[in-house]
């Protein structure tokens, strides 16, 4: 596209995580929101009318105005929506996960493929800044051995359409991914309560030899958003809620007597900046339609491959269960 007009994007899906993309779209410069679309007819306009933009009814043809399409609509519908966007728009956005199943996000990555539509999936704990300061201190470690990846939270249980497993562990399948690479190997255990997943527990070997530890729950009240590396030379306590980094490195020195020892350890905090994850996530995306780096970004593979970690640790629970 020319980079003298603004971009123009569309929004389908107008609830919580919706509405707050529309606030951040409405902050951005050279954004040119062009139309929103809602199932809920009357709650689309009103809302167009409270932040002036067009309620869009026939998505195709909205779409055909577009550069691109933001896709925050409920989980079940992201693959017919890409199905239908794809050939119509040079980029889109897509709310985690990808699609509901592998399955169903293998049936359109032809026509993804076949229009070279940019996807990125909405993977924001990829964008979060305490992330971001973990993987360059990750890069800096001698080497990892295991990463911890803790994610509770009770208020998610609202969501009935998918388990815990893609509703919130799907984040740091990602995470363990993007920080690890490929898997090789998945041991899951969990609790099943009225026919969906809502604790799990998985154990990930790397083919980089690396271990993740994976724990996400809808059945815990609090509120857990937590990474832990343990390294050969130092261990790392990320918290994602408090964007909070904090290095233990220790040492062990000898002392005499009947071989007695001290250990001691020094700490070290990491500033992290403040900028908020989703005002990144959707620059990023920005740029990208502008024809920028896509380097690092989440894209239809790494939708894909989460998918196939989601799949794989289901299988597992489902297994431990019988």
């Amino acid at each position: 596209m020319k980079a003298d007009r603004p971009v123009r994007i569309g929004l389908l899906g107008l609830g919580q995580m919706g509405r707050n993309h529309l606030r951040i779209l409405g902050m951005l410069r050279g954004i040119d929101l062009v139309f929103v679309h809602d199932a809920d007819a009357a709650h689309c306009a009103a809302v167009a009318a409270q932040h002036d933009v067009r309620a869009a009814l026939d998505i195709e043809a909205a779409a055909g105005e577009a550069d691109a399409v933001v896709i925050c609509t409920p989980t079940v519908t992201h693959a017919d929506y890409i199905r239908r966007l794809a050939p119509l728009v040079s980029a889109l956005f897509v709310e985690k996960p990808l699609a509901h199943s592998l399955e169903a996000a293998q049936l359109v990555a032809e026509v993804v493929s076949e229009h070279g539509t940019w996807v990125q999936v909405g993977f924001i704990e990829r964008f979060n800044p305490a992330v971001v300061g973990l993987r360059r201190v990750l890069q800096d470690a001698e080497r990892v051995i295991n990463i911890d990846f803790t994610r509770t939270n009770r208020v998610s249980s609202r969501i009935t359409d998918v388990d815990v497993i893609l509703d919130l562990m799907v984040h740091d399948l990602d995470l363990a991914l993007h920080l690890n690479g490929p898997i090789k190997q998945v041991e899951a255990h969990g609790v099943v309560e009225s026919g969906l997943i809502e604790f799990a527990s998985a154990l990930l070997v790397h083919q980089n030899g690396c271990f993740s530890r994976v724990l996400a729950s809808r059945i815990t009240e609090k509120k857990i958003r937590l990474i832990q590396a343990t390294c050969t030379d130092r261990f790392v306590d990320c918290d994602l809620l408090r964007k909070e980094i904090i290095i233990s490195r220790q040492s062990v020195t000898s002392q005499g007597g009947a071989g007695a020892y001290s250990i001691s350890s020094h700490q070290d905090s990491v500033l992290i900046g403040q900028q908020e994850a989703l005002l990144s996530e959707l620059q990023a995306f920005v740029r990208v339609v502008q024809g920028g780096d896509r380097q690092g970004l989440p894209d239809f593979s790494a939708g894909i491959a989460s998918l196939e970690a989601s799949e794989a640790v289901r299988s597992a629970v489902r297994r431990s269960c019988t």
